[in-house]
């Protein structure tokens, strides 16, 4: 508003000051003559000014016209000049219209239609570095691999594409089953992106595969140096590959060293029950049983294990049955109700001959959460009590199709493994183990299966539920002993 009102003020005082100027020349009686040659030329002050002006505008007209000419003769010798960029903007527009419809071909699925259009794009753009990404992966769509080959070696000349062009072909050698030409290029991506953590990932699964733990190890501290991985997944995986180098040490004979590194593997993940169990050993091995003890029940605190009862027994291996179950006792007082720590004491109680304690621990577990482990000590419990064989084969029946319990689990592919290992063989996902129930489908079998324990005899809980004892005086129905069975 402010401002408006400036430049009307400034408009009247300009136009007050030309009126008075021009008064002022029209009173004076001076003028301009002007001689050329033999010509003479008289002008009055007002005719003066107006013919100065004239010139003024003659001269810039003149200018713009010798502008206009240097511009033509720039645009001749291809130079750039207002008409080029036009031509230029034209060719632009038309360059990134067909560079758009290339990623939007490409999203489709349509490969073909992606590659002629990133080929129409870089004719108008002349930008490699935009189109051979799109032609690259149209090319893989399509399953020309020699095509994407040959564009990928052209985005390495180039230092804006040259991640693109070492991870594509690094995808193309793992297709083709090359891992250790993979691995050298996963190398040189990560280098050249440490936060890319699909890269990271590739060469950190390809260095636990050729058993690289070294190499591994440093990786993991890339990644999480650069801020690509937690500070919880990165101890936790520290600790499995520490663990894993504690293993190749070990076998090859450096028992000194593969203490270390089993205990340094317990210590960065007390929860990680191989290195709980490695590094137990380890302190067995050095006579020093209270660290083992010590390492072995904080890893039960955190998840049960048969392995870690399997190495708290070892500790004191010579020991009386019913001194073990009392050191025992100190080991499961935390969670005694834990399914594992009831089949663990039934166990040891079992081992003592003591059989109502160790129908006691069972409890009802072969209940509420049956398993081969869980119905087979409650069968060693009958026997132990002098039970007939047709109940203890009752037990063994149910046990053959009962769940197996928690095992070693992929989380990636749900493939079981008898043991721990730091990579799947089945998918080689590393550090994917897990202790858990598998998903478990029904096993289709020859005959029913319901048929079994009235083939071998049925639990003597169940039979007392399913049979009449007027009926059936013995409580069971059972076939006849199997000629070798003696006892």
């Amino acid at each position: 508003m402010i401002w408006s009102l400036f430049k009307i003020i400034f408009f009247i005082t300009a136009v007050a000051l030309l009126t008075l100027g021009a008064g002022y020349l029209a009173e004076s009686g001076g003028g301009l003559r002007i001689a050329i040659a033999n010509t003479e030329f008289n002008l009055g002050p007002l005719q003066g000014v107006v013919a100065v002006i004239v010139l003024l505008v003659a001269f810039w007209l003149v200018l713009k016209i010798l502008s206009f000419l240097g511009a033509i003769v720039r645009f001749l010798n291809g130079d750039e000049t207002a008409l080029s960029r036009y031509f230029n903007r034209n060719r632009e527009r038309r360059g990134f219209e067909a560079l758009s419809e290339g990623m939007t071909a490409l999203a489709s699925g349509e490969g073909r239609v992606a590659m002629s259009k990133a080929a129409k794009a870089e004719k108008y753009l002349g930008r490699p570095e935009l189109t051979n990404l799109i032609t690259a992966q149209a090319a893989e769509m399509t399953g020309d691999r020699r095509k994407a080959t040959e564009v990928y070696k052209r985005l390495l000349e180039d230092d804006r594409t040259r991640f693109v062009g070492v991870r594509g072909i690094m995808k193309q050698k793992l297709e083709d089953g090359e891992t250790e030409v993979a691995m050298k290029l996963a190398e040189r991506a990560f280098a050249l992106k440490p936060r890319h953590t699909e890269t990271g990932d590739v060469l950190l699964r390809l260095q636990a595969e050729q058993e690289d733990w070294k190499g591994a190890r440093e990786t993991l501290a890339l990644k999480q140096r650069h801020g690509a991985l937690p500070r919880d997944v990165h101890k936790r995986r520290d600790a499995v590959l520490a663990l894993s180098q504690a293993r190749e040490v070990f076998r090859n004979g450096s028992t000194i060293e593969a203490r270390q590194e089993a205990i340094e593997a317990n210590r960065l993940s007390p929860d990680l029950i191989p290195a709980a169990v490695m590094a137990a050993q380890a302190y067995i091995t050095d006579g020093r049983s209270r660290f083992a003890s010590r390492v072995l029940k904080t890893a039960w605190e955190v998840r049960p294990h048969p392995d870690l009862a399997s190495a708290f027994a070892s500790i004191m291996p010579e020991e009386e049955a019913n001194a073990r179950i009392k050191r025992f006792q100190g080991l499961v007082k935390n969670d005694p109700d834990h399914p594992e720590a009831r089949m663990l004491m039934a166990e040891l109680y079992i081992a003592a001959k003591d059989y109502e304690a160790a129908r006691l621990s069972i409890g009802e577990l072969v209940e509420t959460d049956p398993t081969a482990r869980s119905l087979t000590i409650m069968a060693a419990i009958e026997r132990g009590e002098g039970s007939k064989d047709d109940v203890v084969r009752g037990w063994l029946t149910r046990a053959v199709t009962a769940s197996r319990g928690p095992q070693w689990v992929c989380e990636n592919c749900q493939t079981v493994h008898s043991a721990w290992g730091p990579v799947c063989n089945n998918c080689n996902g590393f550090d994917t183990m897990s202790w858990k129930i598998p998903v478990e489908g029904e096993v289709a079998m020859p005959a029913s299966s319901e048929m079994l324990p009235l083939i071998v005899g049925l639990p003597e809980t169940e039979v007392a539920d399913e049979v009449e004892p007027e009926n059936t005086p013995e409580g069971v129905v059972h076939m006849p002993d199997d000629p070798g069975d003696k006892d």
